[in-house]
């Protein structure tokens, strides 16, 4: 039966209207003179500029010269990824996306699968509208379907044949949640004993020490590979690197030129992520403790008014990061963050949204960061933010009603 083809019935005032609602969020929050973190995208052009550009000359780089398809400060944040990863080489990618899909092809060519196991909630899944199959021809399975990374026997247990197996460190859809460092080394194991290479999709392993209660280094050592993003954990502005075996990041580097990421000038991309290297790593351990704090305030506060079910996952975060769950539509409660911070100048939610695919009906999670900005929140800080902004839920549920 051939498909039925239906007319597009989004008007275009709707689109305006959105962008215009996006843009006005993006404002209110990004101006808020109290928060829990700075998302990379807070603030205006000219002050990102002028804080990168004065880093820049503290640092020793106001008098580098630019980039030119990647050499001068590209080759210096290269050759500082590979050693804070004890990995013996790195290569900068524009996206993460165009990262993994290097390493993925690259192990393929090695291991000749072009099987990659990893979950169904991993970024090439759920976030890169299917490249890996339709780009690189590869074919993804997966061990399990459970929201946590596959155990080792799920791994040695798996029915299909594969070359590959990715991890993301940490999961961040199922929570940014993390193995225990048994569980990681057991997986890994398990993965050698198939003869699978193993991948990590660290886009934030950054934040993972804490949790693994092992260095950098050692985390990354036991991969194959490993993909990093500068703009999540360290809030740099850009890019990503692919960190492994010196011939796995030379080939990195001509199929980054095939797929178009050999980018004149990166300078300002890869400064950022310097700044983010220097300025935020040493900080994220603080970050991961104090998002525990927030995380058991934001707990207490809604068990203490009366929310009925709520959640908060994981209920002691792995890293900075994690989610919160309540039982209003994802218009109501993005409606009352952002008065929230209208009224009084404090962002604690940001934008709301539905779950994914099997997730429970008339409910709704955003992702609770907590950074830089929020070491200086209390406890009670955080209840009472909590409890000013369930009053305005059900301000804004009572003008919907």
């Amino acid at each position: 039966m051939e498909p039925v083809e239906t007319a597009d019935t989004t008007r275009p005032g709707d689109v305006a209207d959105e962008e215009a609602a996006r843009l006005h969020r993006a404002e209110v929050w990004g101006g808020a003179a109290r928060k829990l973190w700075r998302s990379p995208a807070d603030g205006t052009v000219g002050e990102r500029l002028r804080e990168l550009a004065g880093w820049a000359e503290d640092a020793g780089y106001g008098g580098a010269a630019p980039d030119a398809y990647g050499d001068g400060p590209v080759e210096v944040l290269e050759r500082r990824v590979a050693e804070e990863l004890g990995l013996p080489a790195a290569v900068f990618f524009p996206t993460g996306t165009m990262a993994q899909q290097a390493a993925l092809r690259c192990w393929a060519g090695r291991t000749g699968s072009p099987v990659v196991a990893l979950h169904p909630l991993a970024h090439p899944e759920v976030h890169e509208g299917g490249a890996l199959g339709a780009v690189s021809g590869l074919r993804t399975t997966h061990p399990t379907d459970a929201p946590r990374l596959p155990t080792a026997e799920e791994v040695r247990d798996h029915p299909e044949p594969f070359g590959t197996l990715m991890l993301e460190l940490p999961l961040r859809d199922a929570g940014f949640v993390l193995p225990s460092w048994e569980e990681l080394t057991g997986v890994v194991e398990a993965a050698r004993e198939r003869d699978a290479v193993v991948h990590f999709d660290g886009a934030r392993l950054w934040e993972c020490p804490t949790r693994l209660g092992r260095g950098l280094a050692e985390i990354a050592g036991l991969a194959d590979s490993v993909y990093v993003s500068f703009y999540k954990s360290l809030g740099g502005q850009s890019g990503a690197a692919l960190a492994g075996p010196e011939d796995v990041v030379e080939e990195a580097r001509v199929w980054r030129h095939r797929y178009g990421g050999q980018v004149f000038q990166q300078y300002p991309a890869a400064l950022s992520a310097l700044r983010g290297l220097d300025v935020e790593l040493p900080r994220l351990p603080s970050y991961v403790a104090h998002a525990r704090v927030v995380a058991a305030a934001v707990r207490e506060a809604l068990a203490e008014t009366g929310t009925g079910w709520f959640r908060v996952h994981p209920g002691v975060p792995h890293t900075h990061q994690f989610q919160v769950w309540l039982p209003y539509s994802p218009g109501v409660l993005t409606a009352a963050a952002l008065a929230q911070t209208e009224d009084t100048g404090t962002v604690l939610f940001r934008r709301w949204s539905a779950p994914g695919a099997g997730g429970p009906p008339g409910v709704a999670l955003t992702e609770l960061t907590v950074a830089g900005p929020g070491l200086e929140w209390t406890a009670e800080d955080v209840k009472e933010a909590v409890r000013d902004f369930l009053s305005r839920v059900e301000g804004v549920e009572g003008v919907k009603g």
